[in-house]
């Protein structure tokens, strides 16, 4: 990002530049007493700050359409406001229309473009808004997050299946995914590459869970999904939904080597006891082989 800046701030200093040269040689110079310095304070402050918040937008955006265009967009605003202000400083011929051509141009042209730029970002943050809101449950609770996916833990897990049960006796599901030979991972890349993927796990996981739906890191590389008011025949569908979803996950280690991912899961329904739950539950995956699902329903 430091790189796009620095290239981006280089682009805009020699467009200045570059229409300094050209008011300079095509216009005559106007005396300073001429100046109006409210137009130039304002018209070059416009300038300023237009090229200021395209470089943030640079610099705190990922590359993309949506960066492309916000940056765009005020870049030509900044160009448009100097050119504005060179008006100031120099005086065109009235047989050249060129400079008027810039004037009507590049302002509202980079107002259109920044308009679609914003219109793209608001399409982009209503799918980060969904995102955030799978999360809505924890954030609401103010637990502690795990370091590494920032999912909720065990004991946080434990309490909402009790107050499920409260709420809606008789009804809800819950599904256990453990990610198989996930230890290889660590021995083989190293830590810092296991924790990369249980991150990708939680997005991936989450992505595809509904708003209501809580996800939490349950123990390792095992995940729970707490699904309110699900039967078991939705449980067992959206198990093995999130097992297939992790198959076809294309997750790749700095290094570029391609990990295959596959997760055996089980799941049951909110019938009984959390703590008894759960321990069927994962017992049903220790018995489970590697690369099959196993349903853990209850009698």
């Amino acid at each position: 990002m430091l790189l796009t800046c620095r290239r981006a701030l280089m682009a805009m200093t020699l467009a200045a530049l570059a229409f300094v040269f050209l008011y300079g040689s095509l216009g005559v110079y106007r005396p300073m007493e001429q100046w109006s310095w409210m137009d130039i304070v304002g018209e070059g402050g416009t300038a300023l700050m237009s090229g200021f918040w395209a470089i943030l937008i640079l610099g705190s955006r990922p590359s993309g359409r949506v960066t492309l265009l916000l940056a765009g967009g005020l870049t030509a605003i900044m160009l448009g406001s100097w050119v504005d202000c060179l008006d100031e400083f120099f005086v065109i011929p009235k047989d050249q229309f060129w400079d008027n051509w810039l004037e009507s141009l590049l302002t509202p042209g980079g107002m259109l473009i920044l308009t679609s730029g914003l219109y793209f970002w608001r399409q982009e943050q209503w799918s980060l808004n969904e995102h955030m809101q799978k999360r809505e449950r924890l954030f609401r609770e103010h637990r502690a997050f795990d370091r590494v996916t920032q999912l909720a833990n065990a004991d946080y897990l434990r309490r909402q299946l009790q107050l499920e049960q409260e709420r809606h006796p008789g009804s809800g599901a819950l599904i256990l995914l453990d990610l198989d030979q996930f230890h290889r991972v660590n021995r083989e890349h190293g830590q810092q590459e296991g924790n990369r993927l249980l991150q990708a796990i939680a997005h991936l996981l989450l992505l595809n869970l509904r708003p209501e739906d809580l996800l939490c890191r349950y123990a390792g590389d095992r995940y729970a999904i707490l699904l309110p008011e699900s039967d078991l025949q939705e449980a067992a569908v959206w198990a093995r939904h999130m097992q297939q979803s992790v198959a076809q996950l294309a997750h790749h280690t700095r290094s570029g080597i391609r990990l295959p991912i596959t997760a055996r899961v089980s799941w049951g329904s909110l019938e009984e006891a959390p703590e008894a739950l759960l321990n069927r539950l994962d017992q049903a995956l220790e018995a489970a082989p590697d690369f099959l699902p196993t349903h853990a329903a209850l009698a």
